[in-house]
């Protein structure tokens, strides 16, 4: 038999064994041949070829279907050497069709062989199957048969190249996709773990992890895998296995990839932060890999830049800086993202906060909620949320037996220190809600405890008050009364009444008060102390009390002719109208255009509007006296009485109260109240006028316990404009 490279190959009859299945870096090289000679002298001819600087390994398979279930399990193959005449005449190519469509896969090389030459064409059976070579038995010599594995393992390894160029582009792809969305820093650095696993085909059950770096602190273990598992959070100085570690802190120093003995790559973000991962691969990387990890760090470190920018936006629109808690969006998406019932929340305002603010400086003030806040984050550390919604709102968010009325007091009892100042005592007014259950809306919440709060700061300052359903239906009831009062308001819907001033002892009418009345589409009249509270809350009322001026000055300048020069028009002027600054001149102006002297208007106070302003209140009635306005003291007697501000405000009147003439608490005590406002007037020169008289008693009393002037249902109702006319014509008949 010929010695020479070229001899034709002969198949012995003697079984060799073949070589056993290897993983790592071998070439896999599947044999399929009903006769086992063939294998065996197959094996023999390759024996010691290196492709790539890679040995082969062979696996055997005597029948198509054998090896059909062979390739259902495995896909590492990169050649097949199939005999065409097997089990069936074409049982060879009915595995290569089986192969390419019914499996799906076209990386496998495909060599076919046959012992029967011509009896499948070989032109035909190349251009209608995916197969590298058909050669049959008697044509492959030693060097042929070298010559098309080669070639064959060769064309697998040029298409394992681009199909893993593909996956890697896919899985960057993928992973700035997922990485590019908003999450904190840590489900970032874990997600870069699992990319790179998936990148580099190994399992995450390796070594891994990965490390952020801080400028401002020392770099922290953020993710981790597998056998470094347990040092999430460690700082990077701690980590135990050394080997890991110092590469870890090379690449963070060096500033870029290493990529000997494992992979540690290199991620820069902004500020100076960048994030470095370290997995344990147990072989090198070929060319695509380093080519696909440059493209995959560029692509995350895109995607960290916008996960920190993410991150600051987040930082502005969900953290108060100031105090360094969550704001009211943060502590809104707490609510929504409630779990669980027995849930409360806290609305907590600071009382007389303002009065810091403005007393000391807003410094100062800064420094206290500052201080409030350490206090609540300490005294509240099992709650789910302790924010700042609002200047000096805060608001807590947690199970009911954390946030308790007693605990929110402790906070507050004892006294603050700021900045080595005076120790500074401090008290909040609290509403709190009791969550109904998982499907209330934040919104309503919020609301709820806010309308606690309001109630608490009337009725329970200092306090602690629970929402209870009914406070929400009243407030409800107060917005809808208000937004129908702002209707009437612009619809012109609101009118002026008047009642008459009678000179006790002569029965001259001097004088009328006007009254703001407001009457429904439904006909139904609304009280005045039901809507006027709501007007001064809201800060309607300025603008209705501008009206009620101008109305009642034209009304009273249309009664020329009707009433003597001295009959006065009183209006009423809450305290917020009479603090704008532009009262006094509006009011001149409106009697310059209507051509009223300024005895001919009355503006009537309550005792409250000079509480805290005697000064500011003292000017502005001593410009209304200098033009010739009087001045009345509405109410007298119910309010905040003191000879002192009585001694310090020019006025002209005090009005007694009618609950001391007709009221329910009436009476000779009431009487004797009436002798003393009357002596008190008399010794401070002021005239005075009882409201509420109802009977020519009262009339009588009151004239001899020195009373110049009455009003009240025993002369006449409120009136409106054309009834007041009849009601002056029908007087000056009697």
């Amino acid at each position: 038999m010929p010695d020479s490279i070229d001899e034709l190959l002969t198949f012995s009859d003697d079984d060799q064994p073949s070589a056993e299945f290897s993983h790592g870096r071998h070439w896999q090289v599947l044999i399929v041949d009903d006769e086992p000679d063939v294998h065996a002298a197959t094996q023999l001819a390759l024996r010691g070829l290196n492709i790539e600087d890679r040995p082969l390994a062979f696996t055997h398979a005597h029948s198509a279907a054998e090896a059909l279930n062979l390739l259902q399990q495995r896909q590492d193959f990169a050649v097949a050497l199939i005999d065409v005449v097997m089990e069936t005449d074409d049982a060879g190519l009915k595995l290569v069709r089986a192969i390419r469509e019914q499996l799906g896969n076209s990386m496998l090389r495909i060599i076919l062989r046959t012992g029967q030459p011509g009896y499948a064409p070989e032109i035909d059976t190349i251009r209608q199957y995916d197969i590298n070579d058909y050669k049959t038995k008697t044509e492959l010599t030693r060097v042929r048969l070298f010559t098309s594995v080669t070639l064959a393992v060769r064309a697998h390894a040029q298409l394992q190249q681009l199909e893993s160029s593909r996956h890697g582009l896919e899985q960057i792809l993928t992973a700035a996709g997922e990485l590019g969305q908003p999450s904190g820093l840590k489900k970032f650095a874990a997600g870069i773990v699992t990319q790179l696993c998936a990148l580099l085909k190994v399992n995450e059950k390796c070594l891994v992890c990965a490390v952020v770096n801080d400028p401002q602190s020392e770099p922290v273990v953020l993710a981790a895998a597998g056998n470094c598992a347990g040092w999430m959070g460690m700082p990077l100085q701690q980590v135990p296995d050394p080997r890991v570690r110092l590469r870890l802190e090379r690449t963070l120093t060096a500033r870029q990839h290493s990529l000997d003995d494992g992979v540690c790559v290199y991620c820069p973000g902004t500020e100076g932060q960048a994030i470095a991962a370290f997995v344990d691969l147990p072989r090198p990387l070929d060319d695509v890999e380093r080519r696909l990890l440059e493209v995959f760090c560029s692509n995350i470190s895109t995607a960290f830049e916008n996960l920190q920018l993410h991150l600051n936006v987040n930082e502005l629109a969900f953290h108060d800086n100031l105090v360094r808690l969550p704001n009211r969006h943060a502590f809104i998406a707490s609510l929504n993202e409630r779990e669980g019932l027995d849930q409360v929340v806290a609305l907590m305002d600071l009382d007389n906060f303002s009065y810091i603010n403005s007393v000391l400086d807003d410094a100062f003030g800064d420094r206290v909620l500052q201080a409030v806040a350490d206090r609540l984050t300490g005294t509240f550390k099992g709650c789910r949320c302790v924010a700042r919604v609002g200047g000096d709102l805060f608001a807590l968010h947690g199970p009911a037996d954390a946030i308790q009325p007693e605990r929110i007091a402790s906070v507050f009892a004892s006294p603050f220190t700021i900045d080595q100042s005076e120790p500074l005592r401090l008290s909040a007014t609290t509403g709190l809600i009791v969550i109904d259950g998982p499907t209330q809306p934040a919104a309503e919440i919020l609301k709820n405890a806010g309308v606690a709060l309001k109630q608490a700061k009337h009725f329970n300052r200092g306090k602690t008050l629970t929402f209870r359903s009914e406070l929400a239906d009243a407030a409800r009831d107060r917005m809808t009364l208000l937004s129908r009062l702002r209707t009437a308001f612009s619809a012109e819907r609101l009118h002026l009444n008047f009642q008459p001033f009678i000179h006790l002892a002569s029965n001259r009418v001097v004088g009328a008060e006007c009254l703001l009345r407001w009457k429904t589409e439904e006909g139904r009249f609304i009280p005045p102390d039901e809507f006027i509270p709501l007007a001064e809350q809201s800060g309607l009322m300025v603008a209705l009390g501008e009206w009620v001026v101008r109305t009642a000055l034209r009304w009273r300048a249309g009664l020329k002719g009707l009433v003597d020069d001295d009959f006065r028009v009183a209006i009423n002027v809450s305290q917020m109208q009479f603090n704008e600054p532009d009262f006094v001149a509006s009011l001149l102006t409106a009697m310059n255009e209507q051509q009223l002297s300024g005895h001919q208007v009355e503006v009537e106070l309550t005792e409250s509007v000079a509480v805290g302003h005697v000064h500011l209140i003292s000017e502005r009635i001593n410009q209304l006296r200098l033009h010739g306005v009087r001045i009345a003291m509405d109410d007298f007697g119910t309010g905040y009485s003191s000879l002192s501000i009585l001694q310090q405000l020019s006025i002209d009147r005090l009005k007694i109260d009618r609950s001391f003439v007709s009221g329910t608490k009436s009476g000779p005590q009431s009487m004797g109240i009436v002798r003393t406002i009357a002596a008190l007037a008399h010794h401070l020169q002021l005239s005075t006028i009882a409201e509420g008289i109802e009977t020519e008693s009262q009339r009588t009393n009151l004239l001899e316990l020195g009373c110049e002037e009455g009003q009240g249902y025993l002369f006449s109702k409120p009136l409106d404009e054309a009834s007041f006319r009849r009601f002056l014509i029908s007087h000056r008949a009697e």
